[in-house]
């Protein structure tokens, strides 16, 4: 295994005839992985009530962890004495991390926002942290992660354009300085372009976070509150325009309706908390939908969740042995809903792969819509 990566650490291989849309092979240190890609999220070094030989079996190919979230808690000497966080949480594939730029402006209390950093309370035990890009930048490093994000500054959704203005300029002066101190050979580091709704911002943001030569390019400060309209706007303006030979991170993003126009628009890479969330509240994706298992017309159903779906749990269980599951509170009931959630997904993305390759996508994608309703049921 190669001791470092580099620029050509991403290699396109299918362009779609029709839309953006495109397969490529991005090389860590801890493997490759194929793009479309969907990651599942480990926030806290778990994603949550699956094992990493579940998420292996399920196909995941990369995971997603969050830097604050472990900064917080273990913290990061604990997971830098387990020799990194592979070791740590058990799993051998890669390894994306997020700064914790959204957590750290939509959860902490009490903050402050200056150039050099931020200041807040943790949300755990409200201690006093101070976070800057080189703090942030170091302690992804400390995890060893494949992936590692800039810090940025992510304005909310009603944000004034001055102060999505500010949010553009700080986002950049920090991703200098992150790109400065960022010594890990064996670890990629992306870039964020921020900039909200204001398209002329989203290109500032754009030309100037590329102007410093990632590895990579994400698109944050969306699904923060904005229509998926306006979020669609902003994806299908920045993500085209962004390096062709660098893979495209679209942050927190992940309806399958949605990662059908984000591919569209170019987009490799998606995480999302919605199938381990959904999963929770005993609701389940599928080819027709999403099915509430809770629902009463469930009671006798024999049938699986989705019988076009291969995973565990539809091979193994009924609709109605999982509504007994939730009715009696059984945490076995969260983790088959969850594994079946996360596959679909990974396995979704899998199969848009494989449409670009066959082209065109569209008609993958027309016969997917046809079936596929956005309403519980």
């Amino acid at each position: 295994m190669n001791t470092c990566v580099s620029a050509s650490s991403f290699q396109l291989s299918k362009k779609d005839s029709q839309t953006e849309a495109r397969v490529g092979v991005v090389r860590t240190i801890h493997g490759t992985f194929q793009t479309p890609v969907f990651m599942p999220v480990g926030t806290q070094g778990t994603v949550k009530t699956l094992s990493p030989r579940d998420l292996e079996e399920i196909g995941a190919e990369v995971i997603l962890s969050n830097a604050y979230h472990l900064y917080i808690r273990p913290g990061i000497d604990t997971i830098r004495a387990a020799q990194g966080l592979h070791r740590f949480m058990g799993w051998t594939k890669p390894i994306l991390t997020d700064s914790g730029g959204y957590q750290v402006f939509s959860l902490a209390r009490l903050r402050s926002i200056s150039d050099e950093g931020v200041r807040f309370h943790s949300h755990f035990d409200g201690r006093e942290i101070f976070l800057t890009p080189e703090i942030v930048i170091k302690a992804q490093g400390d995890l060893g992660s494949d992936i590692a994000m800039v810090l940025d500054e992510c304005p909310s959704h009603h944000a004034s354009r001055a102060q999505v203005e500010a949010a553009v300029r700080r986002t950049i002066q920090w991703a200098e300085r992150s790109k400065k101190i960022h010594q890990e050979e064996r670890q990629l580091l992306f870039g964020i372009v921020q900039g909200g709704l204001f398209l002329d911002l989203r290109q500032r943001s754009l030309e100037q976070t590329v102007t410093l030569a990632f590895d990579g390019y994400a698109v944050g400060g969306v699904s923060v509150g904005e229509s998926r309209l306006e979020m669609e706007e902003v994806v299908r303006y920045v993500a085209p325009r962004l390096p062709e030979d660098r893979p495209r991170y679209l942050m927190g993003v992940g309806t399958p309706v949605d990662l059908f126009w984000a591919v569209e628009s170019g987009v490799d890479l998606f995480d999302c908390v919605n199938p381990t969330r959904y999963a929770r509240n005993g609701c389940a994706f599928t080819r027709c939908g999403k099915l509430v298992v809770r629902n009463a017309q469930y009671a006798k159903d024999q049938k699986p969740l989705d019988e076009t779906c291969a995973c565990y749990t539809c091979r193994n269980f009924s609709r109605s042995y999982l509504r007994h599951l939730f009715n009696c509170e059984e945490i076995l009931g969260h983790r088959l809903v969850t594994l079946h959630n996360v596959y679909f997904f990974v396995s979704l993305a899998r199969q848009i792969r494989e449409a670009i390759r066959n082209g065109p996508l569209s008609r993958f994608k027309k016969e997917f819509l046809s079936n596929y309703d956005e309403a519980s049921r």
